[in-house]
């Protein structure tokens, strides 16, 4: 596997002086970067029909071990603050149990029936979508949930760093970022996990987008939950609705400090009817918008 190659350029990397062995992994972490630019096609139809699944109750789920499996789960836990995806909605499978996140269960990637068990068990099925993630793109606890989840009738995607390999055969959408040979071999946690962490936030970031969860390059449907993000949801209610700042923490307020629902309030729409023409649309901020255009 080319991510556990040794690269002959760092056989001597511990007599180097620091600043070059920092500049030497600085150009790696560049480079991890630019193997995903051949993958642009790939997270896109992959976040195109991971939206077109998850319909109105469907649920992401996150699949790894070790580096793999906490940065699926640092990339998922955040979709809830910054595009309100409930936790309900999301499903996390990390080889060795959460406690892995943490600490190194040892073996705990190459138990091949936990992977599938816990699909089993969480119940995931035709309207889900599960995102596996590995470097050797041959994890067998991975692996495992991917084929059960596929079998169930999931929509599958996988995230490897190695061509042709099992875990993107196996997956209906597979997303390769070639990242070669680490500086330290082996230490994925480097120009794998970075590329891995780059195609998360891509994919994720996109899925949202398709779910109609960002409007004109705003988060519309983030929780409020301190006195910041407070202040930039009353902005976004005062730009998008076009009132002013009294206006617009007012109907802010009026709906429960959800942004969507506050814009809507400012146009006049009681908080009621708002919460009806937002349920109805899928909570896509945009098709309300032009819904009450409409009727002007």
């Amino acid at each position: 596997m080319n991510t556990e190659a040794l690269d002959a350029r760092y056989l001597d990397l511990d007599l180097w002086p620091t600043e070059l062995a920092v500049e030497a992994m600085l150009e790696g972490q560049m480079a991890a970067i630019a193997s995903i630019q051949s993958q642009t096609r790939a997270i896109a139809r992959a976040a195109e029909a991971a939206a077109l699944r998850l319909g109105d109750s469907g649920r992401l789920v996150f699949v790894g071990a070790g580096t793999s499996g906490r940065l699926a789960v640092q990339d998922g836990t955040e979709l809830y603050p910054t595009f309100g995806w409930t936790m309900d909605r999301m499903v996390f499978l990390m080889a060795g149990g959460i406690g892995a996140l943490t600490e190194a269960y040892e073996g705990a990637e190459d138990d091949v029936e936990a992977g599938r068990a816990e699909v089993r068990e969480r119940g995931i099925g035709p309207s889900d979508v599960v995102i596996g993630v590995a470097a050797s793109g041959r994890t067998p606890y991975t692996v495992a949930a991917i084929e059960e989840a596929r079998a169930a009738g999931a929509l599958t995607i996988g995230i490897a760093n190695n061509a042709g390999s099992v875990l993107l055969d196996t997956s209906e959408h597979a997303i390769l970022a070639v990242t070669g040979s680490e500086v330290v071999a082996g230490s994925t946690r480097m120009k794998a996990g970075t590329a891995q962490k780059a195609v998360l936030n891509l994919l994720s970031t996109a899925i949202m987008l398709r779910r109609g969860l960002v409007y004109q390059g705003r988060m519309v449907a983030m929780r409020i939950s301190n006195a910041k993000l407070l202040q930039r949801g009353r902005t976004m209610v005062q730009d998008i609705a076009g009132v002013d700042a009294e206006v617009a923490a007012r109907a802010l307020e009026t709906a429960g400090n959800e942004i969507r629902l506050g814009v809507i309030v400012a146009l006049g729409v009681p908080l009621a009817e708002a919460n009806t023409l937002l349920e109805d649309n899928g909570g896509n901020l945009r098709q309300v918008l032009q819904l009450l255009e409409k009727r002007d």
